[in-house]
């Protein structure tokens, strides 16, 4: 089919089957273009739980999917491609997690939310990039074991000054932005602001005027003043960026930062998905009630209100929410 024609397919099908379609920020344009909602992954999860679609299509990975069967046990969740996974969060597995944690038992594992369902199953509280921060300055002078991602757990150590313990893992997409780079386009473009994800490492990290998640990126596109802006972060974002603010201009920090599991998505597996109802991903009962409380506490340490979900937007101002 030609792209139009996977486009009214994909329209007809959403409606026919009840679905919402979700779309992380990293997704390919044309993925983005087709979802109800664009935004971070737990945000995403969240508006899908406040639609009454049946059907879950969500376009990113693995773990995102699994977030989705937690906080909306009753709905089906489809993965259009089961191997999209996510190299950081299988650096991380429970067996691994409960022999580290055994040596810091006075630690309170904070669980990154790029992670198995399993592990967030044997954590005691999640966290976001965006959020990361304000749940380890929540816990007090608590012991913190940080998992999976060494670079935000550097952060979050570096911003509250507590001692949080790091695990060996990280983002590949994101050790690609170099500094070299970052300062290259600093030459270029002097007078731009530079925004980086906290899963950069540190040298990065220091080059930027903010550092944010991607829904903090897409927030200060939105709200701050400039010609340029360059974007520290998976390539993908820009689509979104360029989409919501034709009136600037933006620069990927590298245009190596290509995370090839964001791009197996695709609109043909997207209309395979809602034929079939497959690939579906279920999470048992048992881990999706643990890893459920570890979200919980989040919301609780943080003071959110969870039917407010301003991270993750419509992908178009008119676009329908399935069943909704």
């Amino acid at each position: 089919m030609e792209i139009n024609e996977l486009k009214e397919r994909i329209a007809a099908l959403k409606a026919e089957k009840n679905a919402v379609i979700l779309a992380h920020n990293y997704q390919r344009a044309e993925v983005q273009d087709v979802a109800d909602f664009v935004g971070d992954s737990l945000e995403l999860s969240q508006q899908a739980a406040k639609t009454n679609a049946e059907v879950i299509v969500f376009c990113g990975v693995h773990f995102m999917a699994e977030t989705a069967a937690i906080i909306c046990p009753e709905k089906k969740v489809l993965l259009p491609d089961l191997a999209a996974g996510c190299r950081m969060a299988d650096m991380v597995t429970p067996e691994d997690l409960e022999a580290v944690k055994q040596q810091f038992p006075q630690a309170l594992v904070v669980c990154y939310v790029n992670s198995s369902a399993a592990v967030k199953a044997v954590s005691d509280v999640c966290c976001t990039s965006a959020n990361a921060v304000r749940v380890v300055e929540a816990l007090g002078d608590q012991e913190i074991l940080f998992i999976p991602d060494q670079y935000l757990g550097e952060y979050v150590r570096e911003v509250t000054g507590k001692q949080v313990i790091l695990w060996p893992g990280f983002c590949p997409t994101h050790v690609a932005i170099r500094r070299e780079e970052i300062l290259k386009l600093k030459a270029l473009y002097p007078d731009a602001p530079v925004v980086v994800h906290p899963e950069c490492p540190r040298e990065v990290r220091e080059l930027a005027d903010a550092v944010l998640s991607t829904g903090g990126i897409c927030r200060y596109a939105r709200e701050k003043d400039f010609e340029t802006l360059i974007v520290g972060t998976e390539v993908g974002i820009l689509h979104r960026l360029r989409k919501e603010n034709p009136g600037k201009r933006f620069i990927p920090a590298s245009k190596k930062a290509v995370c090839p599991n964001m791009k197996r998505i695709t609109l043909e597996k997207i209309v395979r998905a809602l034929e079939t109802l497959q690939p579906e991903v279920i999470v048992p009962e048992e881990i999706r009630l643990k890893a459920h409380r570890a979200l919980e506490r989040m919301f609780v340490l943080t003071g959110r209100d969870t039917s407010k979900t301003p991270d993750s937007l419509p992908s178009s101002p008119n676009a329908p929410v399935s069943g909704a």
